[in-house]
């Protein structure tokens, strides 16, 4: 009879040990679980934060005298056309108003 009460008796310390186990190994993986969310974010900042020094260093950066180069030429062709005048632009003749003075009159 001592030897079935002792045998319980492990039998229920067994199973106690397999839920501190048990238990344990849930709080571990919780803590697993965190570490990965903040070893992610931490990741995602690193990241981020690369694409800003990458862009600081990379400024793109007008090309002025290509402008007024291309703006210089663009002179030098003429009136432009727009497209209500076409590609002659104005007459002036049809500026004047019929008279002689700057109001026309």
């Amino acid at each position: 009879m001592a030897f079935v009460a002792l045998g319980a008796a492990f039998v229920g310390y067994q199973v106690y040990q397999g839920e501190r186990q048990h238990q344990q190994q849930k709080k571990q993986l919780r803590m697993q679980e965190q570490a990965n969310k903040d070893a992610k974010q931490r990741a995602k900042e690193a990241s981020d934060r690369a694409d800003i020094e990458m862009n600081k260093a990379n400024r793109k950066r007008a090309d002025v005298s290509a402008i007024t180069k291309k703006e210089e030429q663009a002179a030098l062709t003429g009136p432009a056309g727009t497209l209500l005048t076409g590609v002659q632009g104005v007459d002036t003749k049809n500026l004047n108003l019929g008279g002689n003075t700057l109001l026309g009159g």
